[in-house]
């Protein structure tokens, strides 16, 4: 079972995004996807509705994911953790107790372009056009993902 966390600020809006594009690109068995943010604003929401409508736009149904915070646990839990840009990747690495928990975390668009760190802007404060850009990308990184731990 190969198990992968996608993490964003709140997890309301890009890592929800990045759960529902990865599972739509992965076989129901023999892998888990699931998302969480590193701060606790959100727990028990739903995602944004500009995320919902973007990812629906594209036959995505992510209405029923719940907002969750970052745990220490989770570098146990899951293989891969990939999150969405630098502020986020320094709260999940301040949290990690060794080495080994450090290698499971990326920059989700070093996918795309190694080594960059680039980052998948925060859409919250925009318009919709963000939350499309934001799919895009995490379109492309997702459809990396599950070609490398598929094959």
């Amino acid at each position: 079972m190969t198990k992968i966390l996608m993490v964003c600020l709140g997890n309301i809006c890009r890592s929800p995004l990045a759960e529902g594009i990865l599972k739509s690109k992965l076989p129901s068995k023999g892998f888990t996807v699931d998302s969480a943010g590193t701060a606790a604003y959100h727990i028990g929401s739903t995602p944004d509705q500009r995320s919902v409508a973007v990812a629906r736009k594209h036959g995505l149904d992510i209405s029923k994911l719940r907002g969750r915070q970052f745990e220490i646990e989770d570098f146990d839990r899951f293989d891969f953790i990939y999150v969405m840009d630098s502020s986020n990747f320094q709260n999940v690495i301040k949290l990690a107790r060794n080495d080994n928990d450090i290698s499971k975390v990326n920059m989700i668009l070093n996918e795309v372009h190694p080594k960059k760190d680039f980052e998948v802007p925060d859409p919250y404060y925009g318009g919709d056009q963000g939350f499309e850009n934001v799919y895009n990308m995490l379109n492309e990184a997702c459809d990396i993902i599950a070609q490398k731990v598929t094959h």
